[in-house]
């Protein structure tokens, strides 16, 4: 194996680090961050007392991540379990001490012909385990959308509806 890069990504041990699509690497840090990097470019990073004000910077620490392409799946050291958007790290999914003590590992299931059935509508699904012995399924429900001919139609009612108007409003317009 050669060395290809090397940077400091973290102050302190890094706990966790997944490889994701697009040469992209997620880190999940003793320093209380976890960060996207793009080769040694920081994308963008989370700390928890940006996300969560009101809870001390030393309470909570990020245990284990992985990158699905889509989406960031965290486990913390208090048990907690967290679904971001991959590439804005907006926050989808958290649920608070999901393990009664330290997540050691999050992955999401594969999108097989098994992985669709365990998903069963959802978005996406998220496996935790922690030092309780216990392996838990999150399930991250389908966020609802408008289809895109739906919004083409409405725009297309809001031009002709606007031209209408400004036909009333000034007789001549047309």
């Amino acid at each position: 194996m050669k060395k290809t890069l090397e940077f400091k990504a973290h102050d302190g041990e890094i706990e966790d680090i997944a490889l994701g699509p697009d040469n992209k690497v997620v880190t999940a840090g003793r320093d209380f961050q976890c960060c996207v990097w793009q080769q040694d470019q920081l994308v963008t990073g989370l700390r928890w007392n940006e996300n969560l004000p009101g809870i001390p910077d030393k309470a909570y620490r990020y245990q284990a991540c992985r990158d699905s392409g889509t989406f960031l799946g965290l486990g913390t050291v208090t048990g907690s379990v967290a679904i971001h958007i991959a590439f804005s790290l907006q926050r989808l999914y958290y649920v608070k001490e999901a393990h009664g003590i330290v997540v050691t590992d999050v992955a999401f299931v594969p999108e097989s012909q098994g992985g669709r059935e365990l998903l069963a509508g959802n978005e996406a699904a998220l496996l935790s385990v922690a030092v309780d012995s216990r392996c838990k399924l999150h399930l991250l429900p389908s966020r609802r959308s408008l289809p895109v001919w739906l919004l083409l139609l409405l725009c297309a009612g809001l031009i002709v509806a606007t031209i209408l108007l400004l036909q009333l409003a000034f007789p001549g317009f047309l």
